[in-house]
């Protein structure tokens, strides 16, 4: 029986758990309606990535104000930073998935243990990043192909951001913690908290506004820097007052030999995972540099709509990740395989309809950003190439997770490898240069990468080896 088929009693109860998993419920995933766990578990994870969309996009709309040089910036700076979020992301896999098979266990001091872990990690990988960052942040910036007018702009912006990033490391690793507990309440509150507040600050500070200091670009770095570090504070509090599922309390503050272990074990391949995908993205932007800042900058301002629209995906992409863990912790694979052919159709029927959306409105999209006619261009071009592979999006982003989610860090950075470095990289550097496609072959090379991610996560997904991962 479908959930529109449902008999009155069970749809109120099914909007009474809608209401109960926005203020955080101690619901067990692992048994029950698998449609009405997803729902449950997805609107918060989807609005979580809702605010980080909407931020990306706020972000992006402040800094363009302050012309070309800025955005491209924040660009280049932002594909630095990519680095930082695969480790991030790494790391926030490996807690997932342990936190997800311990409470599928209906272990809760494992899951605490682990999640305690991977915030230590997050804090010993912050420290020397933030280090070679601060003192090297004019050089990275040339050595991705910055014009000096970029560099003096953006040299500030870059050091901040980068200083800052064990905020966002922490943002990364607690809220992972959360959401495969099945707090996803709490992650969602934790980064409305952060963006919304680093929202209200940028025009502030990047503008000057009332009593604040005027620091353009580098005002958008100080009010994302205050925003997750606020965010990281309320995911401590919670985590020590609890928060349904997950508790840390002064018996989990150390340091677990064997945990760290099993974290390490899974994050360093998802670290790879990431570095893979992401380094790639690095070298789009530089193959990108060959053609100017107006490039750069339409690209990156096409970027962010991007990923305004498939954050929410990625939301339901953490629900199949936490609900695959979870079953698997409970011995039910069948039940985990189930739960990620639902949302995985759920997810290509919304990004069916955001591609209509993109494709007949790509110019006033870009618009709402810049009018810059070389920067329009640019921007119009790439937003309506990419958008093509949405559908394919939702399957392999799907895929990807559903393998993270239980504890399969390997064959996902086996499908990057294939798709980015053996295809895409290649394509789009004969697509730009030899064969005369100049950036248009760069935005053709990325659509295609997409495509192939979504082909081999379905095959290497319907083999079925994950179900026999030991975490």
């Amino acid at each position: 029986m479908s959930l529109m088929q449902e008999a009155p009693a069970d749809r109120r109860s099914l909007w009474a758990d809608i209401r109960s998993s926005l203020h955080g419920t101690t619901r067990d995933f692992t048994t029950g309606s698998l449609r009405r766990a997803i729902v449950i578990l997805s609107i918060p994870m989807v609005l979580e990535m809702l605010m980080e969309s909407i931020f990306e996009v706020a972000d992006i709309f402040f800094v363009a104000k302050l012309g070309a040089d800025a955005v491209t910036a924040v660009g280049i700076s932002a594909s630095l930073l990519i680095i930082i979020f695969a480790i991030g992301m790494g790391f926030a896999m490996a807690a997932t998935a342990l936190v997800a098979r311990r409470i599928g266990e209906k272990d809760p001091e494992e899951a605490a243990k682990a999640a305690f872990q991977a915030i230590l990690a997050g804090v010993a990988v912050s420290i020397p990043l933030a280090i070679v960052g601060i003192i090297y942040a004019a050089d990275l910036l040339r050595l991705m192909g910055a014009s000096e007018s970029v560099v003096e702009i953006g040299t500030m912006y870059c050091a901040i951001m980068i200083g800052s990033n064990g905020t966002i490391l922490l943002l990364f690793l607690i809220n992972a913690a959360f959401r495969g507990a099945g707090d996803a309440a709490v992650a969602m509150r934790a980064l409305w908290i952060a963006n919304l507040l680093n929202i209200a600050l940028d025009p502030l500070l990047i503008f000057g506004l009332g009593p604040f200091p005027e620091m353009g670009v580098t005002g958008a770095a100080v009010a994302s820097a205050i925003g997750r570090g606020l965010g990281v504070v309320y995911q401590v509090v919670m985590l020590l007052r609890g928060s349904g599922h997950l508790r840390l309390q002064a018996r989990h503050l150390r340091v677990d030999p064997e945990t760290m272990k099993q974290m390490l074990g899974i994050a360093w391949p998802g670290v790879i995972q990431y570095l893979v995908g992401t380094a790639s993205w690095l070298v789009m932007i530089r193959f990108l540099a060959w053609f100017g800042s107006n490039a750069v900058a339409g690209y990156t301002i096409a970027l962010r709509v991007l990923i305004f629209v498939l954050l929410p995906s990625w939301g339901m992409s953490n629900a199949a990740a936490t609900l695959v863990g979870q079953n698997l912790g409970a011995g039910k694979p069948d039940r985990a395989e189930r739960a990620v052919w639902i949302t995985s159709l759920a997810n290509a029927a919304f990004l069916a309809l955001i591609t209509v959306v993109c494709l007949l409105f790509t110019r006033p999209l870009i618009l709402v950003f810049t009018d810059d006619p070389a920067v329009v261009a640019y921007g119009v071009e790439c937003l309506r190439i990419i958008s093509l592979s949405y559908i394919f999006f939702a399957f392999g982003m799907i895929t990807v997770q559903a393998f993270n989610g239980a504890g399969d860090t390997v064959t996902p950075t086996w499908i990057n490898l294939i798709a980015y470095w053996l295809f895409q990289v290649p394509l789009a550097y004969l697509l730009a240069r030899p064969w005369g496609y100049d950036a248009t072959g760069i935005f053709i090379a990325i659509t295609a990468a997409q495509v192939a991610i979504a082909v081999l996560g379905v095959l290497w997904f319907r083999r079925g080896r994950w179900k026999l991962q030991a975490v």
